[in-house]
């Protein structure tokens, strides 16, 4: 599992296909549970697939993350995985970034 308390109150999750993606968001929605400060950063780079299952725990996640006023960005979603989150019409719900650090950089600034 690869996930990285990247600072107190942000998340840094590394993500690949399953069955290790639906442990991964289980483990971030334990923690967001958890503690209600955590802003949440998803790696998608090692992501090539997502089934029903993955994008209904995505949503979960982002209602539990809205819910405590917090933030999740989704970073580096490669092109078969976007044409997924295009077709669906998530591209509207999610926020997305080319990379890691524009993400995190992201979550810093809408905190201020």
């Amino acid at each position: 599992m690869s996930l990285e308390n990247w600072s107190e109150t942000v998340l840094l999750v590394e993500l690949q296909d399953d069955p290790v993606f639906t442990d991964d968001l289980s483990a971030v929605l334990d923690q967001v549970q958890e503690n209600a400060e955590l802003d949440v950063v998803l790696n998608f780079a090692g992501v090539n697939y997502l089934n029903s299952s993955n994008i209904a725990k995505l949503l979960r996640l982002r209602k539990l993350l809205q819910s405590h006023n917090r933030q999740l960005k989704l970073c580096g979603v490669n092109t078969h995985v976007w044409g997924l989150f295009l077709v669906t019409g998530l591209d509207k719900v999610f926020t997305f970034f080319d990379d890691v650090a524009m993400g995190l950089a992201s979550v810093h600034i809408d905190r201020k």
